[in-house]
């Protein structure tokens, strides 16, 4: 045997499928045939894959010892900023698991399917309770998407008016895929400066907004974790000059059932339903961004659309100023039953209350750390709070050492370089779902790497030290990936 059993502990180590295989094994016995056997033409049939032969006991465990591998919000915290990893409720996955729901085909007739379409119209109705605007679509299939439909409804809408606006307004505190959405349809995407604050000033947005500019995508809260103070103001700008506001509303959890989105002056504004409506995050979907819109937006929902007509519903198309179907069938239909499971055990004021907590909690830790990592914007934050490597930088100790030393500690690292404005940032995201104690074990654990900055930087340099895996050549594998393990 070359390899050793373990690597840390009982973390074992696991060979491929294909090493651990065995001609003749089996984990699953077919049922005697009741037909004579045929040959099927090679031609048919192609190159014959090559699958590994293996017994039921060598699969189960194959696939058990690669879960002891993960980390994820089930395991421990999940301080990612700006991505909302929290502890989602098993009840909402029971949910969404019953057979009426996870059996539905998507070709289903509307009267077999009646149930469906009714949480979902009764879903886009909490949306707009919860946000203050008019009309929903559910169907957009993640975040990015949502933007994207707001930005072809912004582009739609001055189309109908007999407008040709070029350009979009992108703060240098929005997310980063908003320049993305607006090139895609062909918008320039135009900077705007954040002030000392972190936040925008009209003064900036009226400096750059004309009768050729679209409107602005604003993230609130942005990046940085502050709210736009001035974002009444802004819309005010904005709309005087024939504009529209786009708000991406990624970062909702931290003011849902507090900020009324339309009184503000939003005329579009995307959900993420799981960030912030429980739904398993992360490792690439499922997701679902639904856009919320004013009256003014509305013919230009995509299609289909849900409706109740004399007590019956039923997806219509019958909107021609539509941008049209954005998705195959209606969306992930997954993540909204999960979605409306979360918004009726929670209820208003646990929604209000679950905003509270998040901001409550990010505000804890940037007091509890700011004497060990440099703040740049030393000011009440909302769900997240930005630090900076700047006290460790003398040192040579950067912000991805100290990430890569936190998970010695058991704690998935936050998110490092973003936002751009901060150089060498460290966003932590505590999220409503941790408790006092699990967040003072994270301060503990951040206090003692910033002293191991200072006295033992080395440490760090070569961090992690207790995991499976030690330090990786990040830049290797993104630029020659072994995708075949």
């Amino acid at each position: 045997m070359t390899q050793k059993p373990s690597a840390f502990g009982m973390i074992q180590e696991e060979r491929l499928l294909w090493e651990k295989g065995k001609a003749g094994r089996c984990a699953f016995s077919m049922p005697q045939r009741d037909v004579e056997r045929a040959e099927m033409d090679s031609a048919l049939m192609g190159d014959i894959p090559d699958l590994p032969e293996l017994s039921e006991v060598d699969l189960v465990r194959h696939y058990t010892r690669l879960s002891q591998w993960n980390f994820g919000v089930d395991t421990g915290m999940y301080p990612l900023g700006s991505c909302t990893m929290k502890y989602n409720p098993k009840l909402h996955d029971r949910c969404a698991g019953l057979p009426g729901f996870a059996g539905a085909h998507p070709l289903l007739p509307v009267q077999w399917a009646q149930g469906v379409l009714q949480l979902m119209f009764r879903l886009e109705r909490l949306l707009v309770a919860i946000t203050g605007m008019d009309a929903v679509s559910l169907q957009p299939a993640a975040g990015a998407q949502g933007e994207l439909v707001g930005m072809l409804m912004m582009q739609a809408y001055h189309r109908d008016r007999g407008e040709n606006r070029t350009a979009i307004l992108v703060p240098d505190t929005a997310h980063g895929t908003n320049p993305a959405s607006a090139t895609l349809c062909g918008f320039k995407p135009v900077g705007v400066k954040s002030n000392a604050a972190g936040i925008l000033t009209p003064q900036a947005v009226a400096g750059v907004m004309d009768e050729q500019t679209a409107g602005i995508m604003v993230t609130n809260p942005n990046t940085l974790g502050f709210f736009e103070e001035h974002i009444q103001e802004i819309c005010h700008i904005v709309h005087q000059k024939g504009g529209l506001v786009y708000c991406d509303g990624a970062n909702l959890n931290a003011v849902m059932g507090v900020v009324d989105m339309a009184k503000s002056g939003v005329d579009v504004l995307h959900l993420n339903l799981h960030k912030t409506f429980s739904s398993p995050h992360g490792g690439g979907g499922p997701g679902a961004g639904p856009v919320c819109v004013k009256q003014t937006l509305e013919p230009f929902l995509p299609i289909p659309r849900i409706i109740k007509e004399k007590g019956q519903y039923d997806l219509s198309e019958k909107y021609p100023r539509s941008v049209g179907r954005i998705h195959a069938f209606y969306g992930n239909v997954g993540v909204m039953i999960r979605a409306y499971a979360y918004i009726l055990s929670m209820g208003a004021q646990g929604l209000n209350r679950a905003s509270r907590m998040a901001v409550l909690n990010a505000n804890y830790i940037k007091e509890q750390l700011k004497a060990y990592f440099h703040l740049p914007y030393d000011r009440p934050c909302m769900h997240e709070c930005v630090f900076s490597d700047q006290y460790q930088r003398p040192r040579k100790v950067t912000t991805l050492d100290m990430a890569k030393r936190l998970m010695d500690y058991g704690f998935h690292p936050p998110t490092v370089y973003f936002p751009l404005v901060v150089n060498g940032a460290i966003m932590v995201e505590p999220t409503e779902t941790e408790s006092k104690e699990e967040l003072d074990h994270f301060i503990a654990a951040c206090q003692a790497i910033a002293k191991e900055a200072e006295t033992d930087p080395d440490l760090l340099l070569k961090a992690p030290h207790q995991l499976k895996l030690r330090r990786l050549d990040e830049t290797l594998a993104a630029r020659k990936p072994c995708l075949t393990g």
